[in-house]
């Protein structure tokens, strides 16, 4: 993992001056490094006539190369649908089987460092009626100012009066944001971004909470759609869910987030089919980025592929294009958490994945062997916050991904109330229910801390996080106290965020 870079580079170092120690004293040469195997290829189909979406990297940001890469991509047959000068993404719709050959050639490799197909199926939404217009992410009011819903910045003296269903929240109680609230409730001029299906805007408990100024769609193509009725949810209530645990407001109705002062946008990433398109997520951190947000949680993968193989070309230009968006968000000052996963593995030891391209039907998935170089994004990018879930005895949830080295933090994961469509209530379990925590944590820290960077901001839910040891028996949790497989360096903590 990146994040630990620093940590096994050290750890490499030693390990090869003992080795050279070693032969000298030996006198014979050093054995032949290991190969790994490459994964297994799954190519994306794109016969003449089929619709498809592609993502072409740039291979740097200046104006000049994107638009020769643009050019290219029209005399290749295709149509820009999204161009992000900022990164050197562009996202294109082609009907035109040898697109991506023709598009490198026509460009040149010192234009364009990689082409590949974002799904494995034809496009289902069709091509934006505004496609082929230049966006160099400048958008309407991206200084935010403060709103006059909610409660104020002010801490209070005295703990706060409880709102009705607060009392089943056992996960808040777990992270201590029942005690952090007689701190602070969290700053109006934090906003969290919620990547993910819609928040529903009217619900009771998210309504004074919900930033619509900030909110978006993501999913027409990858390109941003601002009508207020795309970004609320269609036909599941998984964001609003999410968006709950984050910042439901104290307002005497439901129940109470972790940070329930801060702000909410719905950044809608999820079609309705339940899909997360490479340029979908690009849209949803781009656009997080271009708002100035403080946060964003991402409980999801990037589909068709669980894991995103660096051998192989297509899913290799995807997770390039998606990294770029994660980073320049960050540079923006964006910091992001994300699910581990739910598929009880052990992240840093991948073998196989049985589940790709999960945009086909059962018939055309593929047993792949993956490799190290094979990546869950979002959540394995450096200075992505990965998050394993716990239950109310706080132990691994049984579902959780877990990884030495992988996992940064741990939080409640199992049978969390929160909010959900209809104005209703839900509980459910995942790892996508253990991330809002932590981005709620990450909200009350900005809140605190207001000048932190990203990376400040990460050091510090990493050090205040409540040191969570193995259980004995499990001989799958490697590591120390302080650090290890199932809980990364501990459960977080809203108390130690707001002192």
């Amino acid at each position: 993992m990146a994040r630990r870079s620093l940590r096994h580079q050290g750890a490499l170092v030693i390990t090869s001056i003992a080795l050279l120690v070693a032969t000298a004293l030996a006198g014979s040469a050093t054995a032949a490094p290991t190969v790994e195997p490459p994964s297994t290829p799954v190519p994306i189909s794109t016969p003449d006539g089929l619709l498809m979406s592609y993502v072409v990297n740039v291979r740097d940001t200046s104006p000049a190369r994107t638009a020769l890469a643009e050019l290219a991509v029209r005399d290749a047959g295709g149509i820009v649908v999204q161009s992000w000068g900022q990164i050197g993404v562009i996202v294109a719709h082609s009907t035109k089987a040898a697109f991506r050959r023709d598009v490198v050639r026509l460009a040149k490799s010192l234009v364009v460092e990689s082409v590949g197909a974002t799904r494995s199926v034809a496009v289902s939404e069709g091509t934006p009626t505004l496609a082929g217009s230049r966006s160099q992410g400048k958008s309407p009011a991206t200084t935010r100012k403060k709103s006059g819903l909610g409660l104020g910045d002010e801490s209070q003296e005295a703990a706060p009066a409880p709102d009705p269903r607060e009392a089943e929240q056992w996960d808040m109680a777990q992270i201590k944001a029942d005690r952090a609230h007689a701190v602070t409730d969290g700053s109006r001029n934090v906003v969290v971004g919620v990547l993910d299906s819609g928040v529903e805007s009217t619900h009771p408990d998210l309504a004074p909470n919900f930033d619509a100024a900030d909110s978006v769609n993501c999913n027409d193509a990858g390109r941003p759609d601002l009508n207020p009725a795309d970004f609320e949810p269609t036909n599941e209530g998984h964001g609003t869910h999410v968006a709950g645990t984050i910042a439901a407001a104290r307002n005497g109705v439901g129940i109470v987030g972790v940070a329930p002062n801060v702000r909410i946008a719905s950044v809608k990433v999820i079609n309705d089919a339940g899909f997360i398109y490479p340029e979908y997520a690009v849209c949803g951190f781009m656009w997080a980025g271009m708002k100035k947000m403080d946060v964003t949680n991402n409980s999801y993968f990037v589909d068709p592929f669980l894991f995103y193989c660096e051998d192989q070309p297509d899913q290799a230009a995807a997770k390039e294009a998606v990294r770029r968006a994660v980073f320049w968000s960050e540079q923006q000052g964006v910091v992001s958490a994300a699910a581990a996963g739910n598929a009880n593995e052990d992240m840093a030891h991948k073998t196989t994945d049985v589940t790709s391209p999960d945009d086909q039907p059962p018939s055309g998935l593929v047993r792949r062997t993956i490799n190290s170089g094979c990546h869950d994004i979002p959540t394995e990018f450096p200075g992505v916050v990965t998050v394993a879930a716990t239950t109310q005895a706080g132990t691994k949830s049984s579902f959780s991904n877990f990884g030495q080295g992988v996992i940064d933090v741990a939080a409640p994961g199992s049978n969390v109330l929160s909010t959900w469509i209809g104005g209703s209530y839900m509980s459910l379990s995942g790892t996508s229910m253990a991330s809002p925590h932590v981005a709620g944590v990450l909200a009350l820290l900005k809140s605190t801390h207001p000048a932190a960077t990203p990376a400040e901001l990460v050091r510090l839910l990493r050090a205040q996080a409540d040191d969570k040891a193995c259980p004995a028996a499990d001989q799958r949790c490697t590591g120390t106290l302080m650090d290890n497989a199932f809980f990364g360096e501990g459960i977080a903590d809203a108390l130690d965020a707001v002192r």
